[in-house]
């Protein structure tokens, strides 16, 4: 998958595939809360994510407090947003749904 940076218009144009995700004023990065029942439900979704990650060798940075999630997706080798993000983020969407 192609680590080149997205320009702004391709970032919003992906962005609209995908719900629930905020592009950064920049358009460097994307972001989104998730929140789940309970942390046993978030902590799952953080499980299918980073498997996910680990088979794209392109990781998020989020936090976990309790039942919530916090992603940001960047591609730092590409100094902003690429593909890579997008796959990730619409991955991430699935797993929160499943």
């Amino acid at each position: 998958m192609a680590r080149e940076k997205l320009d702004l218009a391709a970032a919003r144009t992906a962005l609209d595939d995908i719900g629930g995700w905020t592009l950064a004023s920049d358009g460097a990065s994307i972001k989104r809360r998730f929140v789940f029942a309970n942390f046993s439900e978030a902590f799952a979704f953080m499980t299918r994510a980073a498997l996910a990650a680990e088979k794209l060798n392109h990781h998020p940075e989020w936090s976990n407090v309790y039942k919530t999630v916090d992603v940001s997706l960047t591609t730092h080798d590409a100094g902003g947003l690429t593909e890579l993000d997008i796959a990730l983020a619409k991955a991430m969407n699935g797993f929160a749904k499943g």
